[in-house]
């Protein structure tokens, strides 16, 4: 039986014109963009082509905007870390929400490590930050403000443009986390008002492996690698040739089929949630309802374990999650859930599922099927369902 696939928020399988453009790519034998002959002009000018897609996916002004990094997690440490050390002289205070990804807070905490100072703003029952609690932490000192756009865990998509205008206001740097929102929504940075924006070629259906940081032209930062002076200086290290070639293709698939995949995705989201009562009872649906990514569902199942029900739905070759897949395995409940009211049971029985383009409605009426069979065994096991539960 084949693996249904409702884990896109951890991999996403490459699309066929992606992988034929790196399969090109590698039998081109490229040279290395920085070479001065005309193997090193050939890679080059391919990185560019690539550097422009991304830029258009995005709207930025400009492609030298865009620096290529080795994926999610470098953008957004080359974000933090980054304008943190630049900006050290005007002071060592930072601004973000209780929500953010594992690479945002470790980031913030090794900083702490070096005597910045760092202000959690809280976020609503859904999962919103807002934009007043932002503009209440910011200080004389204050040299970074991070939220991301959209939560990987529940989904909620913040408000990025009010508290853009806010960071402007207070000439204070504002960084983005769009990692699972960049090429699954329409991300315009230009719109949104951003200084610095992560994001991630995979929930494009780009190669893993492969990321950028949109810098707005004027934001300074430190780069985080010392050696050659690829991507204006600003990352060091040869680039990723052909995997960049991968995402440029993945970028220009995204803008192009924006407006179907959104559609799928969508028409998908309201099939789980209309259906889900007529398999499972005693549940919680995370997120904000109408504020949230299109291809996620975050659903607290109440006398359960999470981790396993996504056991016994791996039996039934159906792939979902608890959780982040950088949070995998973390035997605490999850921060995100905990900031939005759910408690310690109900955190530790979520589960977080994530569908692709090529996922269909029988997909998750076979998922639906299967929960409500691994549903029901757990609960008839479980000291936590109370008998009257089952009226």
């Amino acid at each position: 039986m084949d693996i249904v696939n409702l884990d896109h928020l951890s991999a996403n399988p490459l699309l066929p014109e992606v992988k034929d453009a790196m399969i090109n790519a590698i039998r081109a034998d490229f040279g290395n963009p920085s070479s001065q002959h005309k193997l090193g002009d050939r890679a080059s000018e391919a990185l560019e082509k690539s550097r422009e897609s991304v830029a258009q996916m995005i709207n930025s002004e400009s492609p030298k905007e865009v620096v290529f990094t080795s994926g999610g997690t470098e953008s957004v440490n080359l974000a933090v870390k980054g304008v943190a050390w630049a900006k050290a002289e005007k002071g060592k205070h930072i601004v973000t929400s209780n929500i953010e990804h594992n690479a945002v807070l470790r980031s913030l905490r090794r900083l702490k490590m070096m005597d910045y100072k760092v202000t959690s703003v809280p976020v609503d029952s859904y999962g919103l930050v807002n934009p007043s609690d932002v503009a209440k932490a910011i200080k004389e000192d204050t040299v970074l403000v991070s939220i991301m756009h959209s939560n990987n865990e529940i989904g909620t998509i913040e408000p990025i443009e009010e508290i853009a205008s806010i960071t402007r206001e207070k000439n204070v740097v504002f960084h983005v986390d769009a990692v699972d929102s960049v090429g699954v929504v329409p991300v315009d940075v230009q719109k949104l008002g951003v200084d610095l924006l992560s994001f991630a070629s995979n929930p494009f259906y780009g190669p893993t492996g492969v990321g950028g940081l949109y810098v707005r032209r004027g934001t300074h930062l430190w780069p985080l690698l010392d050696g050659g002076v690829q991507e204006s200086n600003r990352r060091a290290g040869t680039e990723n040739l052909i995997g960049i070639i991968g995402m440029g293709v993945a970028a220009e698939l995204a803008v192009k089929d924006m407006e179907g995949r959104t559609a799928h995705m969508k028409e998908m989201k309201e099939t789980v949630l209309r259906e889900l009562p007529n398999y499972i009872e005693h549940y919680i649906i995370n997120g904000h309802p109408e504020r949230s990514l299109p291809n996620l569902v975050s659903v607290s199942i109440k006398y359960i374990e999470g981790e396993s029900l996504v056991l016994m739905l791996d039996d039934d070759n159906i792939a979902v999650s608890t959780r982040s897949a950088c949070a995998a395995g973390a035997l605490q409940a999850s921060h995100v859930l905990l900031s939005i009211g759910r408690d310690f049971a109900d955190a530790q029985g979520t589960l977080v599922i994530t569908w692709g383009i090529e996922n269909k409605k029988e997909d998750l009426f076979r998922f639906l099927k299967a929960l409500r069979e691994a549903v029901k065994t757990l609960r008839e096991i479980s000291p936590l369902y109370p008998k009257s539960a089952h009226a």
